[in-house]
């Protein structure tokens, strides 16, 4: 299994409404692609907030295929969502990582 985290901080001004949108439209487009069987979306704890909180969306893929048809065919449309939605309000930082069993 695969697991593609991505960790985004931002800005306080749009913390209420951004949570929404995560949880009610961007993870369920997400998860909808059929690419991840599920996710888990928590906020970073101890770290320093005085530019934003920072969160954490983890997908998980049984193949690294699932993971790479997901990146080539989906992420870009809905990186791009986001980007227009909140401009630069926000900053992410994706990385994937292998399930050791």
């Amino acid at each position: 299994m695969f697991i593609y985290n991505v960790t985004v901080k931002i800005d306080s001004s749009i913390e209420a409404d951004w949570i929404k949108w995560m949880k009610e439209e961007h993870i369920p487009e997400v998860l909808a692609t059929g690419k991840f069987f599920e996710s888990r979306f928590v906020r970073l704890v101890d770290v320093d907030e005085s530019e934003g909180p920072t969160f954490a969306v983890q997908y998980t893929a049984r193949t690294k295929e699932d993971y790479e048809d997901y990146i080539a065919h989906f992420s870009p449309e809905l990186r791009k969502k986001g980007q227009d939605r909140w401009g630069n309000l926000f900053i992410a930082f994706r990385t994937v990582m292998q399930v050791v069993e």
